[in-house]
């Protein structure tokens, strides 16, 4: 059986890395992206449905199949406006979950980060572990949450010389992070990809939350 998969956010670092996964394995004869535009990627298996995040009810009959992937995200730079901010990392994914539900699809798929809890005193990480609750909330069949540390590869847009500085200085003491500390070794956005693949030709049934290290280990 070939399935069809829907993936929010297939521009983005790991979102990318997924969609070339799905459109090259036999186990997806179907890949439905949701873009704010055209990428211009062509692929008998792709079709792009040009989508008004605000308006997602809009396109509840388009967001069906076996599997959703949520691949969401900004950063504070991108979107300094934190209401903004929220739609995106919280808003949009938990109704997706919703939308899930409501049309049978079985499994949901949603990149959070390592460190995600609704009582950390981070927006981020506080706002990831709000939506990540509020997401198990929803009663999808099979829910996967992916909790990556800090992510390396080739992304579109600059993040910033703090990032860079993150990035170099996490690939140096990688090799010293050892035991209960592998999970903050920086991960490449294929090997999260990769996993999240994997993870959606089982079928299993339930809520799965996978740290970084753990994801690696699924790949």
């Amino acid at each position: 059986m070939a399935y069809k998969a829907i993936i929010a956010g297939a521009t983005g670092l790991i979102g990318s890395n997924l969609l070339n996964i799905l459109l090259t394995q036999p186990e997806y004869d179907e890949v439905v992206i949701l873009v704010r535009k055209k990428t211009g990627i062509k692929n008998e298996k792709l079709t792009e449905l040009v989508t008004d995040f605000d308006k997602l009810d809009d396109y509840a009959d388009k967001i069906t199949g076996h599997a959703i992937f949520c691949c969401l995200g900004t950063t504070q730079k991108q979107t300094p406006d934190l209401k903004i901010y929220r739609k995106i990392d919280h808003d949009y994914p938990v109704k997706l979950a919703q939308l899930a539900k409501q049309n049978g699809v079985d499994q949901y798929h949603f990149v959070s980060s390592l460190g995600a809890n609704t009582k950390s005193s981070t927006f981020y990480l506080k706002l990831k572990g709000e939506t990540e609750e509020n997401i198990k909330q929803v009663g999808v069949k099979s829910l996967h949450i992916y909790q990556p540390s800090l992510l390396t590869g080739d992304r579109k847009e600059y993040r910033g010389l703090m990032e860079k500085i993150a990035t170099g200085v996490m690939k140096a003491i990688g090799p010293l992070l050892i035991g209960s500390l592998k999970k903050y070794r920086s991960i490449p956005a294929q090997t999260v990809a990769m996993a999240m693949f994997k993870q959606s030709i089982k079928n299993e049934e339930g809520v799965f939350t996978h740290p970084s290290d753990h994801i690696k280990q699924l790949a």
